[in-house]
């Protein structure tokens, strides 16, 4: 199988960790995992947040995965063949992966999976089109969708994905990825048992009897909000590396109830917020993980007073992002200078995408009361206001959502209205129909190249939320979706994002550190910054 430097593509962090806190005392068979966010789904056609998808690691493999150095290797897939022109991947499956059903995982899997992607209009199906896996006859069935079409069997069947038998999987693509077996390893591409999902219908992936896997371990309880818990799957292929026997995820747990509990050593890993940080910094189980997570302001250009250049550049010159992250985040997170965060992607020749672009987001008061000041002029107002929307069940968000109320409220001529709800309200409701001016967001990458975080911001993304549309930025994109020449594309993404930032599309507000507890009798935790969390090798002394 072609390699990939997935350590270079993904900013990849393996933690080996051997100490304080620990699950159930002195249990070394059990690991117990916080999160302050719950499981939405486990479904992977819809499940777009990042505890769903490292449930969904958890549970089911896909033709690859990331091994206990971190590195991309072969999972459901024993080799691959890459036609001459780079347009074919050939894979040849394992014959001894099940379903915990006892259904062998078969190419008719993959198909059914990301067939029904496009079936149910699914959060990721972009993801197979130009610019990103480029897979044969996606596009058009992006389109298709796009438009309001409907899809049609014939429609599904001209995606370059075929069962050439049981264990041979064809993919064709329309130019040469060369992160493409990076890409496989992420849960939409990740196979479905056709037969049992139809039978759960639209229960499929929302209970723990709702969810057939084929990973490291099986999902036997799910309370949302609550907890989830895992035992080890006696049968999985590579059963000899789980090391632990049960796995428990304690949701929505509040930082300061996840920190005692660890304390009390009934957890093992604990995310912890800005204000818990100066308590346990000098603690041995202090560990800052960068998380590759972009927290931006969503803006919608809807709104008259937004789509005017100077009042954005107002907002984005307003905030102090070294103040917000030093004083008040704590956590290891830095100041975004643009809309690709360092570590993420790197060019042909070696170099961080951040490294090369260089820095376009500054801060300076005086200058974002210029900016404001002509702004209003243009718009013929003494005075705007604008609402601030951000979710307090997801830290830091109302930490953020403050300090830019702060730093506004700063500048003559604008009003700032909060607009406090959940994430659920502020991402399918609110931002989804556009009732909203900005909005405390963030993005975490899917992969290790700068689309995952450029596409957002293309005119006909499901997830421009804010309407930003610019003929030349959609052009660069449209340009490095289909150039084959790495360099090249690369310029051209180089390009993309200078015109992004230039127009401040979106307005980048840092880079997330992530401030954790963790035991240190506990090793081979594999963190990568792409939304993946394995708990595959984890073993507790």
């Amino acid at each position: 199988m072609k390699k990939i430097l997935s350590l270079f593509l993904c900013c990849l962090m393996v933690l080996t960790l051997t100490g304080c806190g620990g699950s159930s005392g002195d249990d070394i068979t059990t690991y117990t995992y916080s999160s302050e966010l719950d499981i939405k789904n486990l479904d992977s056609s819809d499940a777009d947040d990042g505890c769903s998808l490292k449930a969904i690691h958890a549970v089911i493999d896909g033709l690859t995965k990331t091994d206990k150095k971190g590195n991309i290797v072969n999972a459901v897939a024993k080799s691959e063949e890459l036609s001459e022109d780079g347009l074919t991947h050939t894979y040849k499956l394992r014959k001894d992966v099940k379903w915990t059903n006892g259904d062998p995982v078969t190419a008719h899997d993959f198909v059914y999976a990301w067939q029904r992607i496009f079936r149910k209009k699914g959060s990721y199906y972009y993801m197979f089109a130009d610019g990103i896996a480029s897979i044969e006859g996606a596009q058009e069935l992006s389109d298709k969708i796009d438009a309001g079409e409907e899809l049609t069997d014939d429609d599904l069947n001209s995606m370059g994905v075929k069962a050439i038998d049981d264990y041979t999987l064809e993919v064709k693509t329309t130019v040469r990825v060369s992160f493409f077996d990076e890409l496989m390893a992420f849960p939409c591409f990740f196979p479905i048992n056709e037969k049992f999902c139809e039978k759960q219908g639209d229960k499929y992936g929302k209970s723990a009897k709702a969810i057939l896997g084929n990973g490291a371990f099986i999902m036997t309880n799910w309370e949302p909000g609550s907890i989830a818990e895992f035992k080890k799957n006696e049968d999985y292929y590579e059963a000899k590396t789980v090391k632990i026997e049960k796995l428990v995820m304690k949701l929505v747990q509040d930082p300061k109830v996840a920190a005692q509990s660890f304390m009390a050593g009934e957890t093992d890993y604990a995310p912890i917020t800005s204000d818990l940080v100066d308590k346990y910094k000098d603690d041995e189980s202090f560990k800052q993980v960068p998380d590759g997570f972009l927290y931006y302001l969503s803006v919608n250009f809807q709104n008259e007073d937004l789509a005017n250049a100077n009042i954005r550049q107002a907002v984005s010159l307003s905030i102090n992002r070294k103040d917000l992250c030093e004083k008040v985040l704590k956590d290891g997170s830095s100041a975004a200078t643009g809309f690709i965060p360092k570590g993420v992607a790197t060019s042909p020749d070696g170099k961080d995408f951040r490294e090369e672009s260089g820095t376009y987001i500054t801060y300076s008061q005086s200058k974002a009361q210029q900016a404001l000041d002509r702004g209003l002029k243009e718009l013929g107002k003494s005075e705007i206001k604008l609402r601030i929307t951000y979710g307090t069940d997801e830290s830091p968000m109302d930490v953020i959502a403050t300090y830019l109320q702060n730093a506004l409220s700063k500048l003559k001529g604008i009003k700032v209205e909060m607009v406090a709800t959940t994430k659920q309200d502020r991402i399918y409701n609110k931002q989804k129909n556009g009732d909203y001016d900005l909005s405390v967001t963030r993005w975490g990458p899917d992969y290790g190249d700068p689309t995952t975080f450029l596409t957002i911001d293309i005119s006909t993304n499901s997830n421009n939320y804010g309407k930003y549309v610019s003929s030349d930025f959609d052009n660069y994109m449209g340009q490095a979706a289909s150039e084959s020449d790495v360099r090249v594309r690369w310029q051209e993404l180089l390009e993309a994002e200078k015109i992004l930032m230039t127009d401040l599309g979106s307005i980048p507000v840092f880079e997330k550190g992530s401030a954790t507890l963790q035991n240190t009798k506990v090793k081979n935790l594999v963190i990568k910054p792409c939304n993946v969390l394995s708990f595959q090798y984890v073993e507790k002394n």
